[in-house]
């Protein structure tokens, strides 16, 4: 089956970096576009960044356009969210989703605090 797992969350200052990364298995990764998603408390799930397969072409929520870069790697069979300039805002539960045929799969999430 579907498995999403997601780490690298954490706390960091305003202005620093965290880099988040999502491990998939269970579906024939290069095949499909992969996102990253954010929740934050009492707030609607957002999406953040989108990148396609094969070609990589991404695109992000103009909240996070210039300060994220989603990438992945098909080998590895891993997506990645390099976050700079974070800010208290960014502040969310961050979720990796694909989906398969109109069926979404999350993972557990990984929590990012920006916080001085």
């Amino acid at each position: 089956q579907v498995q999403l797992v997601e780490s690298g969350g954490g706390l960091v200052q305003p202005g620093g970096s965290l880099r988040l990364s999502c491990a998939a298995s269970g579906f024939t990764f290069n095949l499909y576009a992969m996102r990253w998603y954010r929740q934050a408390p009492g707030k609607e799930r957002e999406l953040v960044a989108t990148i396609t397969s094969p070609g990589g072409s991404s695109n992000y929520a103009d909240s996070v356009k210039g300060r994220f870069t989603i990438s992945r790697d098909n080998v590895k069979k891993m997506v990645y969210l390099q976050m700079n300039s974070l800010k208290p805002e960014d502040t969310a539960m961050y979720y990796c989703n694909v989906n398969i045929r109109g069926d979404p799969s999350w993972g557990q999430g990984t929590q990012v605090t920006v916080s001085s």
